[in-house]
């Protein structure tokens, strides 16, 4: 099912855009899915009722059950080498006919291989690993294996981050909707400290680098007075998407280790290539103490992810930080294995980094024509075009937003929106040129008729 694209949606009460486009979009097979999936699952929040129903995903396209094609400049960024890589399916066919599943008690080569595999192309001397089967339960170990070097218990995280929907990852996510509700009351010792750029930053600055260096002096001032936090966990690049500024995690990095406190960077989203870079944090020049890793790690196809920690911080042998049915599981470690295969052979990483170089100069062309476009932003193929009623006061345009969605995905384009007013754009790393000019130019006229 092709999930609901814009963030700011209450599934439980569908917006009047949401509900004309399906009316006027959707045909009777369509719907019936829909009703089904509707009785048969669960609730919540941007996940169900869904938008609409997918029958095919190939490359950058999803088609829905219709036949209608659409790029999927979203994808929950597990689509990296695109959808279905041949290549990522022949080695998943071939390992479930030699060995399907190990034991975690039991070595196998696929999982030694990728461990040894991630340990050669994370940054710094990180080199430890162990595999979980979703970003969130990654986070966790990772807060674990903190509390367990470090003998402290508390966590630091930003506002407005998601790092996961477990309880202790939503106590560290600081988006509201995982916070509220039934989550509630979370895991104790989670702080939160308010992030570092934007035009609504709370530190009363839209300037990037004053915002990075009032955001280090908070973490600084938190750290100096609460001597029991064991981790600063934080995406190096902030999803909506927002840039660090210039020296911004050394000096974080810096305080860090002036405290104690081990650093650990969320690269779920944005590892293995997304940015331009093999890791986001590799831009700043900052390795972390412990880096998460997941959703493309598995080709499109498989759920798997990894923690990958210095060797010092190898402190735990005498707990259990996951036992994870499948935490060497010979098939999804294969899939992981050969999906970094492919982002290095077909040079993904670079080709993300140029085609997003392209992507950004176009931005600021639509941003000189359209007053609408308040700002835009990003690195590699993580893009943002944020969408304001008045570029003097910067007032966010939540309707705008939503209706551009609409009017794309009428047009075969189809991504988020994050904070409301951001058409957040994250292509897979096969995408040319010319498909990503195509789909801006899309955005474009979306934006221009109002």
């Amino acid at each position: 099912m092709l999930r609901a694209v814009a963030e700011s949606e209450s599934d439980t009460n569908l917006t009047d855009r949401r509900a004309d486009w399906q009316a006027r979009s959707l045909d009777a097979r369509t719907r019936h899915l829909l009703d089904r999936d509707t009785s048969a699952f669960l609730h919540q929040s941007v996940s169900t009722p869904c938008l609409n129903a997918i029958a095919k995903a190939e490359g950058i396209w999803i088609e829905d059950v219709a036949g209608r094609r659409y790029m999927d400049f979203h994808g929950n960024n597990v689509h990296h080498i695109g959808y279905g890589h041949p290549r990522v399916k022949r080695v998943i066919a071939e390992q479930m006919d030699t060995l399907p599943f190990a034991p975690r008690r039991y070595a196998c080569e696929p999982a030694l291989a990728l461990a040894e595999k991630l340990g050669e192309i994370s940054p710094g001397t990180l080199s430890k690993v162990l595999f979980t089967t979703g970003g969130s339960d990654a986070v966790e170990v990772a807060v674990k294996l903190a509390r367990a070097a470090t003998g402290k218990h508390k966590t630091l995280s930003f506002w407005d981050a998601f790092h996961g929907a477990g309880f202790g990852a939503s106590a560290m996510s600081g988006e509201v909707l995982f916070r509220s509700g039934p989550a509630a009351p979370l895991v104790a010792g989670a702080l939160q400290v308010a992030p570092f750029g934007g035009y609504r930053c709370p530190y009363g600055t839209s300037n990037p680098e004053e915002s990075g260096a009032a955001c280090a002096r908070m973490i600084d001032y938190i750290l100096s007075h609460d001597t029991d936090v064991a981790c600063l966990i934080a995406e190096p690049t902030r999803a909506v998407p927002y840039i660090p500024p210039p020296g911004f995690w050394a000096e974080v990095r810096r305080i860090c280790d002036l405290h104690g406190v081990l650093l650990i960077f969320d690269e779920i989203p944005t590892g293995l290539g997304k940015t331009g870079r093999m890791f986001s944090c590799d831009h700043d020049g900052v390795a972390p103490d412990i880096v998460v890793m997941g959703k493309a790690l598995g080709g499109g196809i498989l759920p798997i992810a990894a923690v990958i920690a210095r060797p010092e911080l190898d402190v735990g042998g005498a707990w259990a930080f996951g036992h994870y049915t499948h935490e060497k599981n010979p098939v999804t470690t294969r899939a992981a294995l050969e999906t970094i295969a492919v982002i290095e052979d077909e040079e993904l990483v670079d080709k993300a980094a140029l085609v997003g170089s392209a992507a950004l100069t176009r931005m600021e062309e639509m941003k000189a024509r359209l007053p609408a476009i308040g700002d835009v932003r990003g690195r590699g193929l993580l893009l943002g075009l944020e969408l304001v009623r008045d570029r003097d006061t910067r007032e966010p345009d939540g309707d705008l937003a939503e209706t551009v969605l609409y009017r794309c995905l009428d047009e075969g384009v189809s991504f988020k929106t994050t904070m409301g007013n951001v058409l957040t754009l994250t292509p897979p790393l096969v995408v040319t040129e010319a498909q990503m000019m195509q789909a801006l130019s899309v955005i474009e006229k979306a934006i221009a008729a109002g």
